[in-house]
């Protein structure tokens, strides 16, 4: 067989159905609805399958890309599965939200001219995922049992990719959530039209089948402490994946009006407690009918695009740089533009304004331009003098970054860098024997493939601290797919009635 070139593949992606702007912006209903099996084996010819694949060193958990792409032109779908659910048990997830565009996509050979775009990785690992969900796939172990219990703390990307690892590893593993959902912030920071709920119940099945307990409700810290968990409990080891969820202010004249909150409030209000079928779930918002929201990054567009759906008349995104420098990825800020929300670039918050009886009227800005380049090597933002301006508003939403949350700090002895991020090692241990920590308690806020990297390393540095020896797995389906179920549309014909293609 010849071996592919540039010149011989597909030259154009296959593409995308999505919905129509003016119809998705009025449902939370998926906005991308993922390939059908022409399109996925379509954009599988476009694969190199290079001899040195640059994406598996692009992934941050080094899926074998090649590999599975190679058994999905093969038509053994099974066999693409079992080869990406060696890396990720979240194939679904991280389909529809990892950037790939930065990651694996981003050292494609095949976008590296600027003349092609790369293989769609992403929209292939989703679309087998939907289709293992679909027809009811488990990659369930065999192993020996292992006389050792784990203790997760956050059922995140990091606690679940760390408890599925132990898991597999024999562990006998129990995620401690103190929310009343699992999840994390796939579940209450991601809003539907990104992430279905019913792609994260059926992923975090797909963990719970490896035995894995989830305990929700339950606030580590306040119920009890880590020190605790080792000491009284019967844990033999701890991994902290807290996330960093704690929202940032500016510390502006007017932050204490009625109107102003911040993103993870927004987005929980919605995405986890329902307030988009208020009063049907007892979760009022009152969200304003002119939003601004300050910041471009994916949570920001997630904001605005959430308050577009809950009624909004004017949804407005303040950011003090330009699009060239905005954060969040290509396809939201586009999929954003498209619904009907305002970018004001170059434009800086400065005051929230209030009415006689203490609620937001106005956002007083003023005008930026761009300046040298700071540490980051973004060029820096500066005022112009005299260009204030007021900017009508009747609710203020900060999405400007995250804090960690202080409770585990306040109640244990773990060692904290200045910042309050948890201090690891190289292998993510802590300063207390036995207890390993990662994401976005480390590192700040980051993607969730990352957190799901950090996931992985954590549990092979607890497996060593046990003295645990990775063994061999066998894998088996469980039987009984979720026929009838929104993945159905996966693999099925669909009604193309306000669908178009990218």
């Amino acid at each position: 067989m010849a071996r592919k070139t540039i010149r011989s593949i597909p030259q154009q992606r296959a593409l995308m159905p999505v919905q129509e702007p003016e119809i998705r912006a009025k449902n939370f209903d998926e906005v991308a609805l993922g390939f059908d099996t022409e399109n996925a084996l379509l954009e599988c010819e476009r694969c190199l399958v290079c001899p040195q694949p640059a994406c598996i060193e692009g992934c941050p958990v080094n899926i074998d890309i090649p590999g599975f792409i190679t058994r999905m032109i093969k038509h053994d779908y099974r066999g693409a599965y079992n080869l990406l659910t060696d890396s990720t048990l979240l194939p679904a997830v991280c389909g529809r939200v990892c950037p790939q565009e930065d990651q694996c996509e981003g050292v494609c050979p095949v976008g590296a001219g600027g003349t092609l775009e790369p293989v769609a990785i992403g929209r292939l690992e989703r679309w087998l995922g939907d289709k293992a969900i679909a027809e009811g796939w488990r990659k369930t172990s065999h192993i020996e049992p292992q006389p050792f219990r784990v203790g997760i703390v956050g059922s995140g990307p990091a606690g679940m990719a760390c408890a599925a690892d132990l898991a597999k590893a024999g562990c006998k593993v129990t995620i401690f959530e103190a929310l009343h959902e699992p999840g994390g912030v796939l579940r209450y920071g991601i809003p539907e039209f990104r992430l279905p709920n019913s792609v994260v119940d059926a992923e975090i099945g797909a963990i719970e089948a490896l035995g894995v307990e989830i305990k929700c409700n339950t606030l580590v810290g306040r119920l009890f402490t880590i020190e605790q968990m080792l000491d009284e409990m019967g844990f033999d080891a701890v991994f902290i994946g807290t996330g960093a969820g704690s929202p940032r202010f500016m510390d502006l004249p007017g932050e204490g009006l009625n109107g102003v909150l911040s993103a993870n409030e927004l987005l929980t209000r919605c995405n986890l407690m329902r307030a988009g079928q208020f009063p049907a779930f007892d979760t009022p918002l009152g969200l304003g009918k002119r939003v601004a929201v300050i910041g471009a990054g994916n949570t920001a567009m997630d904001a605005m695009r959430v308050s577009m759906r809950l009624g909004a008349q004017e949804v407005n995104c303040i950011y003090r740089r330009t699009e060239t420098e905005c954060p969040a990825r290509k396809e939201e800020l586009h999929h954003a533009q498209e619904e009907g929300i305002a970018f004001h670039w170059l434009t800086n918050p400065v005051e929230i304004l209030g009415d006689d009886n203490g609620n937001v009227r106005a956002l007083r800005c003023v005008r930026m331009e761009l300046g040298e380049p700071d540490t980051s090597g973004r060029r820096s933002p500066v005022a112009i003098p005299g260009s204030e301006f007021d900017f009508e508003a009747d609710t203020v939403v900060y999405a400007i970054g995250t804090s960690p949350n202080p409770i585990l700090g306040q109640t244990s002895k773990l060692k904290l860098d200045k910042r309050g991020y948890i201090q690891t090692d190289a292998d993510l241990a802590t300063s207390l024997a036995g207890v390993y920590a990662g994401g976005d308690i480390v590192t700040g806020a980051a993607t969730v493939i990352l957190a799901m990297g950090a996931g992985r390393k954590a549990a092979a540095g607890i497996k060593r601290y046990l003295g645990i020896r990775d063994s061999a797995v066998v894998y088996a389906a469980e039987p009984g797919g979720l026929e009838g179920s929104m993945f159905g549309i996966a693999q099925n014909e669909r009604n193309f009635t306000h669908v178009r293609l990218i």
